[in-house]
């Protein structure tokens, strides 16, 4: 076991989820949040068991997601305001529960918890068909495209898997507002994902080829 790369992601997962529950709890005034804890589980315990076995059967991959310098100036302002309207919509969250700002019923957390597990299942299987995926915008040394499972579907099944896990977050938090606030993901990853092509059609052979092949970026019949 590489014990750098396991001290490394060790480090960023409680790093993570002690800034989840501080954005969380604090707001909220209490521990006494039940939507909150449900979603800290359904979010940490397969991120924690998925980072297990990637460092068991392909730590490179694990090492590649750790990565979170993007080279791209575009990609920099997509992260920076993707991490505010994550925290813009934690706080909504703490806030909506301690002043009863239009809360949703708890059933609807419920399954929505279903909905963010289901595109967890998706999300993982993405990362068991691409080994090449990375948290930034690059072209990878000997990378190839990827056109079979969910790439034959849509061009970009991770993201397809990380809408429906984002707007699913505000629901199970049982926030209507924080959902209003993460609607807002959906032009931001637009951006990204136009960004993306664009330097995957220039630096990777074929890739041309296959945005003929598969027509729609994100969701089929929609985008």
């Amino acid at each position: 076991m590489d014990k750098t790369l396991f001290t490394l992601a060790l480090s960023r997962f409680c790093a993570g989820l002690l800034l989840f529950a501080a954005a969380l709890f604090l707001p909220a005034g209490t521990l006494r949040y039940p939507q909150g804890w449900l979603l800290m589980g359904i979010l940490f315990v397969p991120m924690f068991i998925a980072g297990l076995i990637m460092m068991g059967k392909n730590p490179e991959l694990l090492r590649k997601r750790l990565n979170v310098r993007e080279k791209e100036t575009e990609q920099r302002w997509v992260i920076l305001l993707s991490g505010i309207m994550f925290l813009a919509a934690f706080i909504a969250s703490g806030l909506s529960f301690r002043y009863g700002w239009l809360l949703l019923p708890f059933p609807v957390s419920v399954l929505s918890g279903a909905v963010f597990l289901l595109a967890y299942a998706l999300y993982a299987e993405v990362l068991r068909e691409n080994t090449y995926l990375s948290r930034t915008v690059e072209v990878q040394k000997d990378q190839k495209v990827i056109d079979t499972g969910l790439y034959g579907i849509v061009r970009h099944p991770m993201y397809m898997a990380t809408v429906l896990l984002f707007l699913a977050m505000p629901l199970v938090l049982g926030s209507l507002i924080a959902f209003i606030i993460m609607l807002f993901y959906i032009p931001i990853i637009i951006k990204r994902i136009r960004n993306e092509e664009k330097v995957l059609k220039e630096g990777l052979p074929g890739y041309e080829a296959y945005m003929e092949k598969v027509k729609y970026r994100l969701f089929p019949l929609i985008w």
